[in-house]
């Protein structure tokens, strides 16, 4: 196990930043996984989808994720006082990790989806669905900066046919 942890990979971002990150923190990442299983990983890992900001604020992710993992017990059956509150501690990390801009937000989205990392990719959609949640039409629109392309005619037609989505 030790071997595994001490071994480095390189990821290279879309603005030729290397990062030297972990084995056990790149494998979080099902697309590096992959890419090391096939053997595409003896020089760096190219990331051409991510910026280096972006690839920092998700190594962050997965560094403290694996950090976590590793000092839960082994057997999930055993779990302590202090496993629960290492979850609530994550939890709500988690929670101060998602509270970035909105093109924040969609990078690390588009990142967690292109590095296929399902844990960020549902926390950071979560992140906009709970922001847009209770919003009217309106506000959404002008939250993703949407603009409204339907006279007020059709905009008419559209909410009697779907009048159970305005009540």
């Amino acid at each position: 196990m030790a071997e595994t942890s001490s071994k480095k990979i390189i990821l290279k971002s879309s603005d030729n930043e290397d990062f030297e990150v972990d084995e056990i923190v790149a494998l979080e990442s099902q697309t590096i996984k992959h890419m090391i299983e096939d053997g595409c990983a003896d020089n760096a890992i190219p990331l051409p989808n991510v910026t280096a900001k972006t690839l920092s604020k998700v190594i962050e992710y997965c560094k403290k994720h694996v950090d976590v993992a590793a000092t839960k017990p082994a057997d999930a059956s055993t779990s302590t006082a202090a496993g629960v509150a290492g979850d609530d501690e994550l939890k709500k990390w988690d929670e101060e990790f998602v509270k970035v801009d909105q093109t924040a937000l969609f990078d690390l989205i588009l990142a967690a989806n292109y590095l296929d990392i399902k844990s960020l990719l549902e926390l950071t959609c979560q992140s906009v669905a709970d922001g847009i949640k209770n919003k009217t039409v309106e506000e959404v629109r002008k939250t993703f900066n949407i603009t409204n392309d339907f006279t007020p005619e059709e905009e008419e037609a559209v909410r009697k046919e779907n009048q159970w989505a305005f009540e």
